[in-house]
């Protein structure tokens, strides 16, 4: 099964987080890209419970730190939560998903995912007194 390689790049391109995701058809659309993703992280997080979700979004109820978001111990995320919030913040520009070094305009784009594809996904970062 193919491995897509997915990126958490800031805009001066500096990576912040890499995961790999097994894909098994090469075209998706967007919504449904980052729908894979919020549930592989989601789910990655909940087999493992270790408190700090390194994640796309951050999931109600959790503290934001250095290098993701720390939770209550023993606290599971529910995946579809995550998904919802993550097409929320795509559509109002919380992050840019970047296919195959093009941006990525709507949820229902389609992009190719084959050998060689790559995503990044880049979050934003709000200005301070702006």
């Amino acid at each position: 099964m193919p491995v897509l390689t997915i990126l958490d790049e800031t805009a001066s391109g500096s990576i912040l987080h890499r995961l790999e995701l097994e894909i098994n058809q090469e075209m998706l659309t967007v919504g449904e890209l980052i729908a894979r993703r919020v549930h592989d992280e989601v789910a990655a997080y909940n087999e493992r419970q270790s408190g700090t979700f390194s994640g796309l979004v951050q999931p109600t109820e959790s503290e934001k730190i250095l290098n993701g978001y720390r939770l209550r111990p023993s606290r599971r995320i529910d995946a579809e939560q995550q998904v919802y919030r993550a097409l929320e913040a795509f559509q109002n520009n919380g992050f840019f998903v970047l296919v195959n070094e093009r941006q990525a305009e709507s949820l229902d784009e389609e992009v190719w995912l084959g050998e060689g594809a790559t995503a990044s996904f880049l979050k934003l970062t709000p200005l301070v007194g702006g």
